[in-house]
């Protein structure tokens, strides 16, 4: 490429709305798969830049399979949901190396809507049915996310250093069925790779993440390990093809007294084609790619299908 590639923030926030039945409590975990993508470890130009992501997602899981959500050991079952959300936010890349490597930081949230019908919705303590059919949507903001990064070059390969955090103030009611808030605290951490010769790239991140109690349903999610993945070839220039995918499975289990389901372990894996394109805005280089992952091999979570349509915009840029 005729340029330096601008900040290709692929990794945005992990704010899947409860209404997706994704794993852990609620169905609901703290990294969203299939963040990171193409190029993910490769440096990037200096300064200032906007990362805005555009994610759909639809999913469901069958009336035979449980998953808690909400407080009072609530359960509900054949859950359908879908999701419209728009993250963004502002990212620095620095210009003075740090430990060898370069250094970056961002602050992302989302705003969207989610929506979710069930089956039936059932106390776990008792089991008794307290309702059938129930619908339920939201309209509002996740919590806040920070993500730092460090990534070194040597030639065609590029590795990086990573860790994220949330601050749980998104739109979050433990009674709702579907939230965009997590309700409780987490941290992710990790590293990857790229193999980048200029016409092929091939990336892997994986990382590890522990969260920390919900205080509104004594439930506490265990820790859970993950690793997306990139292969494309540049059939132009500016123009790359390729593939996307990502695993996650949960290591350690659930615990804490809302955990009636004992440690509820969930696993998931998919994968999809990809588009990426650069192109010239003024002086600028800008960055759009669309991926979409079909899932499979789910367990303890819904299976189903989405789609990301990413745009990096830089900003302003450093000598």
């Amino acid at each position: 490429m005729h340029k330096n590639s601008p900040w290709i923030l692929l990794a945005l926030s992990a704010a899947l709305p409860s209404g997706m039945a994704q794993a852990d409590e609620g169905g609901i975990s703290f990294w969203l798969p299939g963040q990171f993508g193409a190029l993910a470890a490769v440096p990037t130009d200096p300064g200032w830049s906007l990362p805005l992501i555009y994610y759909h997602a639809s999913a469901d899981i069958g009336a035979d399979t449980p998953v808690p959500r909400g407080g009072r050991g609530r359960l509900v079952a054949g859950v359908d949901a879908q999701a419209d959300l728009l993250f963004g936010g502002p990212a620095y890349t620095f210009a003075e190396p740090l430990l060898g490597g370069q250094a970056s930081l961002s602050l992302l949230a989302a705003v969207g809507r989610s929506e979710a019908g069930v089956d039936a919705t059932l106390t776990g303590p008792r089991g008794r049915t307290l309702a059938t059919q129930v619908n339920d949507s939201l309209k509002g903001t996740s919590d806040l996310f920070t993500l730092g990064a460090l990534k070194w070059n040597q030639g065609v390969h590029n590795f990086m250093a990573y860790g994220m955090a949330n601050l749980p103030v998104g739109a979050y009611d433990p009674d709702r069925l579907v939230n965009l808030g997590l309700g409780h605290a987490a941290m992710d951490a990790g590293g990857g790779y790229t193999y980048f010769d200029k016409q092929n790239e091939f990336s892997a991140v994986a990382g590890l993440t522990y969260n920390w109690e919900n205080a509104d349903t004594d439930y506490q999610n265990g820790v859970s390990a993950h690793l997306d993945w990139s292969a494309s070839h540049f059939v132009t220039e500016q123009t790359h093809l390729g593939l996307v995918g990502y695993t996650y499975y949960q290591v350690t289990g659930d615990s804490g007294s809302g955990a009636v389901l004992g440690d509820f372990k969930s696993r998931v894996s998919a994968a999809g084609p990809q588009a990426g394109h650069f192109f010239d805005v003024g002086q600028d280089l800008w960055y759009v790619n669309l991926k979409g992952y079909y899932e499979f091999d789910a367990q303890n979570r819904a299976e189903g299908w989405n789609l990301w349509l990413s745009l990096a915009i830089p900003l302003s840029s450093e000598p």
